[in-house]
């Protein structure tokens, strides 16, 4: 479905002198400097899968999104989507793709969702009768029977995106882009999203690329998460191993029946990489870093060798994890 070698964009940014002398100097000698917004980027996405592509402010996810849609012509490097070069075959692509951006509305602001969504049929040519079926249907599954009739600009945030997506979908593309869709919404309206948005992609095999600062939204709904930085993509691979390369790994914390001293628990898993922490006389904590090579045996070795009665293993959140990698220095970061 997304086929990206080596994307860049670079920016020519006027540096503007300070002062009255300043700008008259920039009248007839500006000064100019480049900035490199996307360095290299690649990466590949088959067809239905739903993957989160996150980052700080300015790691340049918006601009990379933007030369994705075709808003942007990249400085170099290839983009294929779809079949499509999407700054090249920007009319034909456009009807493959639908876009959500958290902060722009593609409604009409005095007119009914119910108005824009005939608009938007006429506009990608959408057959009528199959095109009100599957209008029916986003509208029973987003819950908008209630206001679709209302003007946009009476409704909520949390009514307006979820007509916002429905929009997005009038013409049933492949592939979904949502930059921060649920930014400034409730729980409740955030979980419907969510529940649309999975049903979706299993119903209609929909490929969808979500940006969000929203670590609850990636959790809930990606398998596969992309983190860039400073331009550059520093990891594309499964949530888990986001979680086992940049968390403070696993904490297994054991009750046991009798009385256990770390030297017992220490014999019993011999020479590994683990850190042992007493709670009280019945109770201590492993702390391995690599949970997914030590968290199964260090599970079965205590077990199988003490009297067990309880057993909490504390992972650390997708939260902390991300909030890790974007307070890292840029060293690490490139280097991890």
């Amino acid at each position: 479905m997304i086929q990206v070698n080596k994307l860049e964009k670079v920016f020519r940014i006027h540096q503007a002198r300070p002062g009255l002398a300043g700008a008259l100097r920039d009248l007839f000698d500006r000064q100019y400097k480049t900035v490199k917004a996307v360095d290299g980027v690649s990466f590949s996405v088959e067809a239905g899968e739903m993957f989160a592509l996150i980052g700080e402010n300015g790691a340049g996810k918006s601009t990379t999104i933007k030369m994705l849609t075709g808003i942007l012509t990249p400085s170099a490097g290839e983009v294929v989507i779809n079949g499509f070069v999407p700054y090249k075959q920007r009319e034909q692509y456009v009807t493959s793709i639908g876009v959500v951006f958290g902060q722009r509305s593609q409604l009409w602001w005095d007119l009914s969702p119910m108005e824009s969504f005939r608009l938007l049929k006429r506009v990608y040519k959408v057959d009528e009768e199959e095109g009100n079926r599957w209008l029916n249907r986003l509208i029973d599954e987003l819950d908008l029977g209630s206001f679709v009739h209302q003007p946009v600009r009476k409704l909520s945030l949390g009514q307006r995106m979820r007509c916002e997506i429905a929009a997005s979908l009038i013409h049933k593309p492949k592939l979904l882009f949502l930059d921060e869709p649920t930014v400034g919404l409730d729980v409740l309206v955030k979980q419907k999203i969510r529940e649309f948005l999975r049903r979706l992609n299993e119903t209609e095999r929909t490929t969808i690329l979500l940006t969000t600062h929203d670590v609850s939204d990636i959790e809930a709904l990606c398998r596969r998460v992309l983190v860039m930085d400073q331009g550059r993509l520093i990891f594309d691979g499964l949530l888990g191993d986001l979680k086992e390369k940049w968390g403070a790994g696993t904490e297994v914390v054991f009750q046991f029946k009798k009385r256990t001293s770390l030297e017992e628990v220490r014999t019993a898993l011999g020479a590994a990489d683990y850190e042992l922490v007493p709670e009280n006389e019945y109770a201590l904590a492993v702390r391995i870093p690599r949970s997914q090579e030590m968290l199964p045996y260090v599970l079965s070795t205590v077990m199988s060798r003490f009297d067990v009665s309880d057993v909490k293993v504390k992972e650390a959140s997708t939260e902390e994890i991300v909030r890790n990698i974007y307070s890292a220095t840029g060293e690490v970061m490139v280097h991890a």
